[in-house]
């Protein structure tokens, strides 16, 4: 091309009040313009060639008139025709009616070679904050590809920039608050498109007036929310979001093994507000939890000074620093008044400080010593980025002279390939509008900064950031980060990855490189420890909180309390604490450390899942697990035939074979020789039962005798006691009441996990309160955690025991906030205890001091009663009443023979005593009649 094209600054009355800053800069060949003000007053030019231009034909000299010097000329796209086209030059009337025609910048650019219209110059806008040095990068930035462009495609594109100066007021309205920036671009300066800004409160307020305008808005923001393209189809973010950089941070943190950060961020910002949830979340995935979140105003040096010495008098010394480059640059030096730049502390910068820290000045920097910081990568290598780079550092001199650092970084790489899509996208598309906004989404292809193609409406994330240290009054490149691989010393194909950033080399750290700070500081007795201890506890003999109202102290004592004493004493370092009392349930004591009210706790606190979205747990200090109380019962239930239990039935069958056995032999071996083993069937059968009998007193079953004899006893004598309930389906299936301790997590368990009916559920305060439920019958069970089931048995050693399985549990520890330093010190210190047998000695102690109370749970007593003998009684009595009745029955027999020979006997002698009467008579009646007498007697007178 052999033409030049100059920067015109068209002052206010010429067209009607709007400035119009005119970018374009063609590179022409001897060729000057010069358009003086004798000859347009109205216009203020600069040179930027030394070759003279040829004078203007005579012929045309009647019209004020100014050489474009395009090659020719297209006269039906002007207002009127040319007054005079030749040698390729085009002379073009500049003033009409006194004003600057603006249609005449709408001129037809040639080539020379072909004569052929190549389009229309076209606007674009931008918003930008010139009063920061993004902004005025971006603005360079954006020039400079407008250039590049027009040398490219010969194509004319106007930028029009507007300074917002920071205020989403003034992005949004002019100076005299009638119109936006942006409605004066659309409707003044008729922009086809908006690049920026750079802040989302501005984006916001400019996404909606171009989305009623249809006009497309490249924004800045690195942040957009997922809502946005719904509700303003025309914007695009043409910054990758920040979003995998917190991941990189997490991955530092995580490297170095702290647990807890604080975030300081700036308050004004909403886009921070977006990004804090996925730094939450990435330090959340590696166990690194926020302690604290910091807001900090854009102007409050006195507030500052405040936050930061509140940040001094806690523990945590990691802080991650999410802020704009110029209240960073506060933070940082009245930190170093502060003392916060030395040992122990950590301080990691997000990329808005980070990509800027070359631009600081050397004082700015030596505040800034030992900083991690965190910065989007993009290659500067190549002879693309060089040229730019060249370029860029003379321009951004030139129009900015009073910078300490004239060099590019990623946030003019990103201007200036929005400006290079947005140039490509009206290139293609000189309509604007859907077509023009649909022509940027299609954009794909290599930039300045890295890949341009869009995804929903936003540019692709980058996935490579650049970890930097500030060290003296520079900064050194440690390596990358790059996502899903880790850390490296550089990105070339031999690259080697590791998920520590200590593979990256030594860190100048805050006071020095020596040693690794630990992130966190001891308290001391001017801010110690506050641990809340639990009041409403139902076993004392764990904690005990007792208020001395004379004089006004509060003692804690306890097996807890003790345990808690001897870890302290095991931590190479003294731990200044105190103790303070909290009178309410557990989940809310262990909720207090998560409000910052406690930085401990201290206390029977079980370790479950729900308490730890609130804290941390050490180690357990006792047995888990849950069981379930009952009351007892005598397990002998039918002891009328307890003189058979001392032998099983096998044993008493094996015992009378013998018997029987030894009784045969001793019948056989003898029958021949006494007589007595001789006679009926009956009578030897008799006699080998006798024989059986006789050998249970041989010598050897007198070790049988001897041992039935004592293991009855002990059945006798000793109660053999069982649980009332054996299992929980029991419990379930009677819908029995059960009970638990007042303000545990045992109310939730029993309904969720062991599926109790809440109703049927009750809960206890004391010890006494539970004895005396179970042994009125109140309850049916209840649940205790292992050690402290063990503690009740311990207390009412009679009328109670464990039954059923123990479910586990977490067992019981000490809290402490989340990722917090301490924590793997007290846990180490907890299990020293526990190995050298100081906790098992601590707990026997609290067990033994526990005095068993007896509790009579039902009506038996120790003492013999005769159900213990009733089958013996029965059997002996039923023996002796069978022979009673045998004997009976055998004299009944004997009595009637006998009175049968009575009366056999009587009926003889009642005989006899008749006839000797009548012998009698018969004699006298002789006596008295001899001669009768001699009749009678003389045989011969018998007939």
């Amino acid at each position: 091309m052999d033409f030049s094209l100059t920067h015109l600054v068209y002052k206010n009355n010429l067209l009607g009040g709007e400035p119009i800053v005119e970018d374009r800069r063609g590179k022409g060949e001897d060729c000057l313009e010069r358009i003086e003000k004798k000859m347009i007053p109205e216009v203020a030019t600069k040179e930027i060639s030394s070759s003279p231009c040829p004078p203007p034909s005579s012929s045309n000299a009647q019209q004020q008139q100014i050489e474009v010097p395009v090659g020719g000329c297209h006269a039906q796209l002007l207002p009127r025709p040319c007054s005079s086209c030749f040698s390729g030059k085009c002379w073009i009337p500049e003033v009409e009616n006194g004003r600057l025609m603006k249609d005449y910048l709408r001129g037809v650019i040639v080539d020379n070679s072909h004569g052929q219209a190549s389009s229309f110059v076209l606007y674009l806008g931008a918003i930008v904050d010139n009063s920061s040095r993004i902004g005025k990068e971006e603005s360079v930035a954006m020039k400079l590809a407008l250039d590049d462009f027009y040398d490219k495609f010969n194509q004319s594109l106007i930028l029009h920039i507007r300074d917002s100066q920071g205020e989403p007021i003034q992005a949004a309205l002019q100076a005299e608050g009638t119109r936006s920036l942006a409605m004066d671009l659309i409707n003044t300066q008729e922009v086809q498109a908006i690049l920026g800004p750079r802040t989302w409160e501005e984006t916001s307020l400019v996404a909606e007036v171009g989305s009623q305008n249809q006009i497309p808005i490249l924004s800045f923001a690195d942040t957009t929310p997922q809502w946005a393209a719904e509700r303003w189809p025309f914007l695009l973010q043409a910054s990758p979001n920040q979003f995998k950089q917190m991941n990189a941070i997490a991955a530092i943190v995580q490297s170095w093994e702290w647990r807890r950060v604080t975030v300081i961020y700036e308050d004004r910002d909403s886009s921070a507000t977006r990004v804090l949830p996925h730094l939450s979340n990435a330090l959340r995935e590696v166990g690194v939890e926020i302690s604290q979140l910091l807001a900090l105003p854009p102007f409050a040096s006195s507030l500052l000074s405040r936050e930061l010495e509140k940040l001094k008098e806690g523990q945590g010394r990691v802080f991650v620093v999410h802020l704009s480059l110029g209240l960073a640059e506060r933070l940082f030096e009245m930190a170093k008044r502060e003392k916060m730049m030395g040992n122990d502390y950590v301080w990691i910068t997000t990329d808005p400080i980070t990509s800027l820290v070359h631009a600081m000045n050397a004082s700015t920097i030596s505040k800034m010593e030992g900083i991690l910081g965190v910065k989007s990568y993009f290659p500067e290598t190549g002879d693309r980025f060089l040229d730019f780079h060249h370029r860029f550092y003379d321009r951004f001199s030139s129009e900015h002279p009073k910078e300490d650092n004239h060099e590019p970084d990623i946030f003019a790489a990103q201007a200036y390939d929005a400006a290079w899509t947005m140039a490509l996208a009206m290139r293609e598309s000189n309509k604007g509008g859907q077509l023009l906004l649909e022509k940027v989404v299609l954009s794909d292809f290599n930039g300045i900064g890295g890949k341009v193609e869009f995804i929903d409406n936003k540019l692709v994330p980058v996935n490579i950031f650049q970890i930097v240290n500030v060290v003296g009054r520079s900064y050194r490149e440690l390596g990358f980060w790059s996502d899903g691989q880790g850390f490296s010393v550089n990105l070339n194909e031999n690259a080697t990855y590791n998920s520590s950033m200590k593979a990256l080399g030594r860190v100048f750290w805050p006071g020095g490189p020596w040693n690794t700070p630990r992130g966190w500081t001891l308290p001391t007795s001017a801010n110690p420890l506050r641990i809340g201890v639990p009041v409403q506890t139902s076993f004392k003999e764990y904690v005990n909180v007792e208020y001395d109202p004379l004089e006004d102290n509060t003692s804690y004592t306890g097996f807890a309390i003790d345990v808690f004493k001897e870890t302290l004493e095991q931590l190479p370092f003294y731990l200044s604490y105190n103790f303070f009392p909290f009178n309410g349930r557990y989940n809310d004591l262990v909720e207090q450390i998560h409000l910052k009210n406690f930085d401990a706790v201290v206390g029977a606190v079980t370790l479950v899942s729900g308490r730890y979205q609130h804290a941390e747990f050490t180690h357990p200090y006792t047995e888990s697990g849950l069981v379930m109380i009952v009351p007892v019962i005598s397990k002998t239930s039918n002891r009328a035939w307890l003189f058979m239990k001392p032998f099983t039935m096998a044993m008493w069958l094996l015992i009378g074979a013998i018997n029987v056995y030894n009784g045969f032999v001793i019948w056989l071996l003898e029958r021949n020789n006494c007589p007595e083993l001789k006679g009926s069937v009956i009578n030897q059968m008799g006699m080998l039962i006798w024989l059986a009998f006789n050998t249970l007193f041989s010598i050897n079953a007198l070790v049988i005798m001897q041992t039935y004899t004592a293991n009855l006893t002990s059945m006798l004598t000793v109660q053999h006691l069982g649980p009332t309930v054996t299992d929980i389906e029991t419990l379930k299936n009677s819908n029995a009441i059960i009970g638990h301790c007042s303000g545990s997590f045992l109310s939730k368990y029993l309904v969720d996990v062991l599926d109790f009916n809440h109703d049927n559920i009750r809960t206890f305060n004391s010890t006494k309160d539970y004895a005396d439920a179970l042994q009125n019958r109140e309850i049916a069970a209840a649940f205790l955690e292992v050690p402290l089931a063990n503690l009740f048995l311990a207390k009412y050693c009679k009328g109670f025991t464990m039954a059923g399985p123990t479910y586990k549990v977490g067992g019981l520890g000490f809290a402490f906030p989340r990722g917090s330093p301490l924590l793997p010190s007290i846990t180490e210190a907890l299990l020293k205890v526990s190995e050298s047998g100081r906790l098992r000695e601590l707990e026997n102690n609290m067990i033994a001091s526990a005095k068993c109370q007896d509790v009579e749970t039902d009506k038996e007593t120790p003492s013999l009663s005769p159900n213990s003998f009733l089958v013996l009684f029965i059997m002996s009595g039923g023996t002796s009443t069978l022979a009673l009745l045998v004997y009976i029955l055998r004299v009944d027999r004997s009595i009637f023979r006998h009175r049968i020979m009575w009366r056999i006997m009587k009926a003889a002698m009642r005989h006899w005593r008749s006839q000797n009467r009548i012998f009698s008579r018969r004699v006298s009646n002789v006596a008295e009649n001899p001669s009768n007498s001699s009749n009678t007697l003389d045989p011969q007178n018998r007939v």
